[in-house]
């Protein structure tokens, strides 16, 4: 009994100990912001978009200005995940031997965004995406490395992926495209998410067009030179400085590189009212418009 009792300090001492470290384990957990990620199935994005903006699912009828469309989900995940960071971006689409197109090596190349290639069959249909994005779900959920996923997709095999994250934890956000009648999503995928919201025709306006004569087409519509277009960025910058004031630059900065999709839009309108050229669907020339608006602001910070 005496030794029961001898026993009893030290093991208040180990009780106390333990409850000091899970203590400092959960200060630490709290600490931790919470990551997201947004997945989007590009099959579904152009057909759906496509549809309803330029009233076709052919992709050969219309432009997708994927840089632009990209910041701006980037900038409405934020919005939405206020206390969290962004992983990536994962872009998801078909290709023939998995042999990136000129316009998916444009989208591979942007910053935190990383693009991934199913099939292509004879058809032009998809072959391997979904399962592309079950694997990456279920691996980042397991590992932690993201609290929330932003899912842009409608296809029901998508099930399992939801359900392969929610699995180990993680959240699935379902966003989807407003139809122009019907439902482009599969009920059972709706059923299954945390979470479902739809982006409408407002959103998606900015960043798809029609594929008509260019809108500056006149004798002395040249394609104008990266350093011209870089020097137009930093001339609309200027004024967008000028009327906005420093205020509305600092609210700006912390995107960097990402405009918000209003901001961007403007800058398109702008500089293709100077250039007297159309931008739309070139995204080398789009990088240098944005990365000439940035410069010119970073130097007046």
């Amino acid at each position: 009994m005496e030794a029961m009792n001898d026993d009893l300090p030290a093991l208040a001492a180990r009780i106390d100990r333990t409850n000091e470290l899970l203590t400092r384990m959960l200060a630490e957990v709290a600490k931790t912001p919470s990551t997201h990620a947004i997945f989007v199935d590009a099959g579904y994005l152009y057909a759906a978009a496509g549809r309803l903006v330029a009233g076709t699912e052919d992709r050969r009828a219309f432009d997708l200005d994927a840089e632009g469309l990209i910041e701006a989900l980037i900038d409405r995940a934020r919005s939405i995940f206020a206390d969290s960071r962004l992983l990536r971006v994962y872009w998801y689409d078909g290709a023939r031997r998995r042999i990136h197109t000129s316009e998916q090596q444009s989208i591979a190349e942007l910053p935190d965004v990383k693009v991934r290639l199913g099939n292509l069959n004879a058809n032009n249909q998809q072959k391997g995406v979904d399962s592309l994005i079950r694997t990456d779900l279920e691996s980042l959920a397991r590992h932690r490395a993201i609290s929330d996923a932003a899912l842009l997709g409608g296809d029901e095999d998508l099930v399992s992926a939801v359900e392969a994250a929610q699995g180990y934890g993680a959240r699935v956000h379902l966003w989807g495209i407003e139809a122009p009648e019907g439902r482009n999503q599969a009920e059972p995928l709706l059923w299954e998410v945390d979470s479902q919201r739809t982006l409408d025709l407002d959103f998606f306006k900015p960043y798809v067009s029609r594929r008509t004569a260019a809108a500056y087409d006149g004798p002395g519509a040249n394609r104008p030179t990266r350093e011209a277009v870089r020097f137009v960025g930093a001339q609309v910058a200027a004024k967008w400085l000028a009327a906005r004031g420093r205020q509305s630059l600092a609210e700006l900065l912390p995107g960097h590189p990402y405009l918000p999709g209003s901001v961007d839009q403007d800058l398109l309108v702008e500089a293709e009212g100077i250039l007297q050229y159309s931008l739309r669907g070139q995204a080398d020339l789009r990088r240098a418009l944005r990365d000439g608006f940035w410069e010119h602001l970073q130097t007046q910070y």
